[in-house]
């Protein structure tokens, strides 16, 4: 084989890994976050791709013309958009959860001008998705995002699509993103259902009770409470649920 043949086989193999993992990397939770300019997000995918394309099953390609690299190209290019997506729907778990917080903690409540309508719910979900992207990097969860990457090349071999398996997957990403939110909210749905059952006993005893301006000060003081208390839960249980995903890729 030529030097250049050679050459050129090489450096279409690290072109196909760059197409997977840069496109994972792109939508990735922290790699891919917006604050993170997006020529660092380029070299960093560019830097890995070409450090870890040996450990792929990728082979040096020997293709008699560019047009046979394209359709090979988009299905990698897709496998690295659907890991990456997949783990931003699952990421979207605490900004679920986040909003229900606000909701049920009165924070979102559209009669309250001080705090406005959903504005308390965004600062919440806001603040759980940096506190899980600061989790991500802490727990070195951004090395098993790479070695998931690796793993997809076991679960997707390259150059083959499975549209039917990706879209099931994609549905039960979402069915998994809202039962993960919910399942960290429970905490205060049974506060909300306390509180609220206690001041519609209060009220019935007292019917000239203020009860809405009564009860908004007890939720909020009390939903902010019980986030302070179970926020480690919270997180720990969607960074063991978010490993899980990507040691498997699957749900």
């Amino acid at each position: 084989m030529e030097l250049d043949a050679f050459l050129t086989s090489q450096f279409l193999a690290v072109g196909l890994v760059f197409a997977r993992m840069g496109s994972a990397l792109a939508f990735f939770p922290g790699f891919g976050e917006r604050m993170i300019a997006l020529r660092f997000r380029l070299l960093l995918a560019l830097a890995l791709s070409a450090a870890l394309a040996p450990a792929t099953p990728v082979d040096a390609l020997l293709l008699d013309g560019p047009i046979m690299l394209l359709p090979i190209l988009a299905i990698e290019v897709t496998l690295g958009i659907w890991i990456g997506t997949t783990a931003r729907i699952v990421m979207s778990a605490l900004q679920f959860a986040g909003y229900q917080i606000g909701l049920i903690s009165g924070l979102a409540n559209a009669f309250a001008p001080e705090t406005g309508s959903f504005q308390g719910s965004t600062m919440i979900a806001d603040a759980l998705m940096m506190a899980g992207v600061a989790l991500i990097f802490a727990t070195d969860l951004h090395h098993l995002m790479i070695d998931a990457i690796l793993m997809s090349y076991d679960v997707f071999p390259p150059g083959q699509l499975m549209s039917g398996d990706l879209a099931e997957q994609s549905v039960k990403a979402v069915a998994a993103s809202f039962y993960i939110g919910f399942a960290l909210t429970v905490p205060f749905h049974v506060m909300g259902l306390v509180l609220n059952l206690g001041m519609g006993l209060a009220n019935r005893m007292m019917p000239t009770l203020p009860v809405f301006f009564v009860a908004s000060p007890v939720l909020i003081g009390a939903g902010l409470f019980v986030l302070v208390i179970a926020a480690p839960t919270m997180l720990d249980g969607f960074a063991q649920r978010f490993a899980t995903w990507l040691g498997t890729l699957t749900f």
